[in-house]
């Protein structure tokens, strides 16, 4: 399937046109104020029982239509924000819908505070409610969680207060990553790139370049790191302090409740990814011999090996990512080639746009938009494709009560990954030599280093940070150790030269909706291999199992999902130890086709 001239600029404008000057988009969030301050009103009514039928389904629909309409607006800044971190203007909206945010989340514990006081008997009664039914998962989950913080008023004044305090940190760290530029040389000039654009530089192929380029970015990320280990601090002060007040003695408790899983699920995760790292350690050792290196350097690890430079078009990319995906579900390559087609992707190489890539999801509207930044590298085809399944995650779903499409990120990680590997094995099996079929399969490895060390690391580290935290402020010195430390733990001394600042330039721990925003990649590209090799078993009729599978990501636990749809029982080092070997089968190949 070929297409040609696609845009690589997304189109905003259908959703609310004329940018961070929309009128639209004013008039849209002034509805939204006054019809949170309408619910209030209702909530806060002394006469209003919840445990009335009528009353807690009118309470109950409205709630799930603000937090919809609060989604599109948060997703229509978000990519504001992205596409020009210069946007002064999106940066003034962003933080009125971080207060309007707040203001929902302070009505929300307010109806929470309602829905306990409904007795049991009661509350059993209100879920057999054929309209409630579909959303008892999330409702339940909500009232316990109502249960395990703190008194109504309190949670209301942390909400309000999270704006100024919690989630300014962050606003700050997006200011810093926006205006620093990394100075390169090309063709002999000084160019000063974005913090993106330098990113993408660190997998040229001359090593030269690529030293040259991580020497740069490490000066320019040491001279803000004041700012940020500010930032950091911080925001991770403001949540500890509220967990302390909360009685929560863990800081890994809040991330495992938002992924819906045990902890021994993570830990039987972590279990089977160690004992195979021996094999990750001898990949990096060939590879740094195929380089021509004693020993590969951070800024080594994601290069590309061979001679194989053929840069792939945009255009390229996209037709083969549909082919691909006809192949596996006729339903997917349709929602793919909407989404090329009517400019939901925004993948021009230029200025000024954010470091990294996303999706994001216009309830709303039923739309999705994908972020990322295209240099017509390998890596990028991956990027394309893995966002793509993050939207057809999105549009299986839309069908479905809203509540009950608030899926966790572990399990979003399932649908993106998937459709990684669907682009990925294809390239393998598609290639015209040896060489080509080498340099591919090594872009796979690639991401098997990322997800069982990369991802580790940073792991390793927030809970070390967090540890050393609740003693007090750490200088920059001391979380450059504790990277430092993390890392050589994560990668078992493989590498001889680390990325000590690599705290700063993550925008990962700054993330202030989602704390530990790492692991549930790791094991969303373990539960995705284990569906993965389903759907290869089972051929063209998975493709309905797999839909239904996504379809029930936001309404049960993970270890509930796997025993639905896989048989599997995730709590068990057994469980991940059959996926991980599956990623490892792609080293153990590289190791034997390089000999």
């Amino acid at each position: 399937m070929e297409i040609r001239h696609l845009p690589q600029r997304w189109d905003l404008d259908v959703l609310f046109p004329g940018g961070s000057e929309s009128k639209q988009f004013a008039a849209f969030l002034d509805r939204l104020e006054a019809d949170i301050a309408a619910l209030q009103a209702q909530v806060t009514a002394p006469e209003v029982s919840l445990a009335q039928e009528e009353a807690f389904l009118r309470v109950l629909n409205e709630v799930q239509s603000l937090a919809v309409r609060l989604k599109e607006a948060g997703a229509f800044i978000s990519c504001l924000t992205a596409q020009n971190v210069k946007d002064e203007q999106a940066k003034l909206l962003s933080g009125r819908v971080k207060t309007i945010s707040a203001a929902l989340a302070s009505v929300l514990t307010k109806w929470e505070e309602k829905l306990l006081r409904i007795d049991e008997a009661a509350w059993h009664a209100l879920l057999e409610n054929e309209q409630v039914k579909p959303v008892a998962f999330p409702l339940n989950e909500r009232r316990r969680r109502a249960q395990e913080k703190l008194p109504p008023e309190q949670e209301v004044l942390a909400n309000d207060l999270a704006v100024d305090g919690y989630h300014a940190w962050q606003d700050l760290y997006n200011a810093v990553v926006g205006r620093m530029t990394i100075p390169v040389e090309r063709n002999g000039e000084t160019v000063h790139l974005s913090v993106g654009q330098a990113s993408n530089m660190m997998v040229n192929p001359d090593r030269a370049v690529r030293a040259d380029v991580f020497a740069k970015w490490q000066e320019a990320w040491a001279k803000e790191a004041e700012l940020c280990a500010q930032a950091l601090n911080h925001l991770a002060g403001f949540r500890l302090n509220l967990y302390r007040h909360r009685g929560w003695d863990s800081v890994i408790r809040e991330p495992l409740d938002i992924g819906r899983m045990r902890e021994e699920t993570l830990d039987a995760m972590w279990q089977a990814i160690e004992n195979r790292k021996d094999r990750l350690v001898a990949y990096l050792e060939r590879k740094a011999k195929l380089l021509g290196i004693e020993k590969l350097s951070w800024y080594d690890v994601a290069a590309p090996i061979g001679h194989v430079t053929k840069e792939v078009t945009y255009d390229e990319a996209a037709s083969f990512i549909l082919e691909q995906f006809g192949r596996f579900s006729p339903k997917l390559a349709d929602f793919t080639e909407k989404a090329f087609k009517e400019a939901w992707i925004e993948a021009e190489d230029r200025p000024g746009k954010r470091p990294g890539g996303f999706c994001t999801s216009f309830p709303v509207s039923r739309q999705s938009r994908i972020f990322m930044t295209y240099a017509g590298n390998a890596q990028n085809v991956s990027t394309l494709a893995h966002e793509l399944g993050h939207a057809y995650h999105q549009h299986v779903m839309w069908d479905l009560p809203p509540m009950a499409q608030n899926y966790a990120m572990n399990v979003a990680e399932t649908a993106s990954t998937f459709a990684e590997m669907i682009v990925a094995d294809a390239a393998v099996k598609n290639t015209s030599s040896d060489e080509e079929r080498l340099v591919l399969l090594e872009d796979k490895v690639q991401q098997t280093v990322a997800f069982f060390m990369n991802i580790h690391a940073r792991f390793l580290f927030e809970k070390n940070f967090y540890e050393a935290r609740k003693k007090g402020l750490l200088s920059v010195d001391a979380l450059n150790n504790l990277m430092l430390d993390a890392q050589k733990q994560a990668f078992r001394d493989a590498l001889a030269e680390y990325e000590p600042h690599f705290w700063a330039s993550k925008l990962h721990f700054y993330i202030t909706s989602y704390p530990f925003y790492n692991f549930p990649y790791t094991f969303g590209y373990l539960f995705s291999l284990s569906v993965y090799a389903r759907a290869m078993q089972e051929g063209p009729g998975f493709a309905e199992k797999y839909d239904a599978l996504l379809r029930d990501t936001g309404r049960m636990t993970v270890e509930e999902l796997a025993r639905r749809h896989l048989g599997a029982d995730i709590t068990t080092v057994e469980f991940w130890q059959t996926a991980v070997d599956l990623a490892v089968a792609d080293i153990e190949e590289f190791l034997r086709l390089t000999q």
